[in-house]
């Protein structure tokens, strides 16, 4: 009976008050988050090259990464990108944990880095907060959580126009802004719900997040191994731990570092004891460490009783090395990289792909003259609409359309159908290779090989 009830209590979710102490780390943590905050909502304004600095959009199916237009034919490219970026999360992990958690994923950084600090910027300490909960509804706690939450609605409501610019462009979005409700409705609504997701997030759900929802927290346990450096607790230093006391010194000396304070679980923003080792709920955040290291110095003893370590480095005093994993995921991350610079470099903004027509011989034109039919289709994946034209590198190579390519819309494809023509005594073998330029604007923008049939005249 007893454990079932533990059981009930256990499975109820305990409101999580972390005490924020400003650290070493923490400071570091910060000035990474304004890089990141000013990067997120500038996004969507930067240009590079014309284009947006970052744009996913799925209406249109356009991407756009640094300056670069990807459409749906570029499919391959990100298929490769997407085998690089998961291999680089396996490397990452297997080398430093769930770091990316704690110092560089936009939810710990909204909920810790903003969200917390209006928090307690507003309720003030962790203590005076949780009386405020617990207390009756008077006109302090009425205006402190009115203010509280007015707040989290306006950034939540910044965060969700800057999310919704990432997919359908700052144009669009300004658009929206400017012109009535009722010409972009769809737009308006989509802002209200984003908002409201990321409002509930980042007031209700918060380190659930983490814990619960997210897949990169649960793959982490299979990720990791004994040379793995993550946040960890130096059991073999700090046990068997105990309450500092000056009467009894000599008693002290014979117990470990830790002092049993519990801030570094007061600090923790999942809740976790780190003394109790590897946890999945562990984000790698490292306020425990800077906590920890204050008490360290007040105390007169070494600092980093909890810092990043690997089991190995804890149990058998190794030091951190790079393992032949490490190194061959290393090597298959460099080449992959180097594979995928390359496609994205060496691709042009428009593709011609020429066959000729299967089944179909030469046929015989007036004059002298030797023809043969081909299908082609040209991919445009600039940003632009483009009329083109297809030209014989030989000029003495004649083409005779039947379906002219004409214009083709940006991100889209065009057929055309056309005849090649030779005149019958510059034909010297069965099939001849000839080149064939896609024009735009006088420039030549690809050149292709294709066969020419005709009759031998040797």
């Amino acid at each position: 009976m007893d454990g079932l009830l533990v059981a009930k209590e256990t499975q109820k979710r305990q409101w999580l008050y972390p005490l924020i102490r400003k650290g070493k780390l923490y400071h570091w943590r910060s000035r990474i988050s304004y890089v990141y905050l000013a990067l997120f909502f500038a996004g969507p304004f930067l240009r590079i090259n014309g284009q947006p600095f970052l744009l996913l959009d799925f209406i249109d199916r356009r991407f756009v990464i640094l300056g670069q237009v990807f459409w749906p034919q570029d499919i391959f490219l990100f298929v490769l990108a997407s085998l690089v970026f998961f291999v680089c999360i396996v490397l990452f992990t297997i080398a430093f944990g769930r770091i990316f958690c704690g110092w560089i994923c936009p939810q710990t950084i909204f909920m810790e880095l903003v969200f917390r600090k209006i928090e307690v910027w507003i309720e003030g300490s962790p203590a005076k907060a949780k009386k405020l909960d617990v207390g009756p509804w008077t006109k302090e706690k009425v205006f402190k959580k009115g203010s509280k939450h007015i707040l989290f609605i306006f950034i939540s409501f910044l965060i969700s126009n800057t999310f919704l610019a990432y997919i359908i462009g700052s144009g669009s979005l300004i658009r929206i802004i400017i012109e009535p409700i009722n010409v972009h409705w769809v737009g308006f609504m989509s802002i209200w719900v984003f908002t409201l997701v990321f409002y509930l997030i980042y007031s209700r759900v918060r380190e659930q997040v983490c814990t619960l929802f997210c897949p990169y927290g649960r793959l982490q346990g299979v990720m990791i191994d004994q040379h793995t450096l993550v946040v960890a607790y130096d059991e073999g230093r700090g046990e068997p731990r105990g309450k500092l006391s000056k009467k009894n010194q000599p008693l002290r000396q014979q117990k470990g570092d830790c002092v049993d304070c519990g801030l570094c679980v007061d600090v923790c923003p999942t809740g976790i004891d780190i003394r109790k080792g590897t946890q999945l709920e562990c984000i790698n955040c490292t306020a425990c460490i800077d906590v920890c290291n204050e008490v360290m110095i007040k105390i007169n003893r070494h600092p980093n009783l909890i810092g990043f370590y690997s089991e190995n480095m804890i149990r058998e005093k190794e030091k951190p090395s790079f393992t032949g994993r490490m190194m061959g995921y290393g090597g298959v991350i460099v080449v992959m990289m180097a594979v995928l610079c390359y496609f994205i470099f060496s691709r042009g903004d428009m593709d011609l792909t020429i066959l000729r027509s299967a089944g179909m011989l030469y046929q015989e034109q007036p004059g002298h003259y030797i023809s043969n039919i081909y299908n082609a289709e040209i991919i445009n994946k600039s940003n632009s609409r483009r009329r083109v034209s297809i030209v014989p590198a030989d000029p003495a190579i004649k083409v005779k359309y039947i379906q002219a390519p004409g214009e083709v819309n940006a991100g889209a494809s065009a057929k055309t159908v056309f005849f090649l023509i030779i005149q019958d005594k510059n034909i010297k073998a069965e099939k001849t290779n000839v080149k064939i330029n896609l024009v735009f604007n006088k420039r030549i923008i690809q050149t292709v090989s294709t066969t020419f049939v005709g009759p031998s005249n040797d």
